[in-house]
């Protein structure tokens, strides 16, 4: 269950990273919240996972499952 928590939280770091650039500054409300919300969805899941998987593997598959 762990792996698939992380690999769902890297597709959440790519979605807040993308929301991020489309949010202006923070100035368009929509992309603001979908960053926010992913954001935390990402950084709780990687937490979550981490404690059953050692902390350098969840971080490169977590990085990893982001990049694609």
């Amino acid at each position: 269950m762990s792996w698939l928590i992380l690999l769902a939280s890297g597709v959440l770091e790519a979605v807040w990273a993308t929301a991020l650039g489309r949010s202006d500054g923070f100035t368009r409300l929509t992309p603001s919240i979908v960053f926010g919300v992913a954001l935390v969805g990402s950084m709780a899941g990687l937490a979550v996972a981490m404690k059953d998987l050692p902390i350098g593997t969840a971080y490169a598959v977590w990085l990893a499952s982001a990049l694609r």
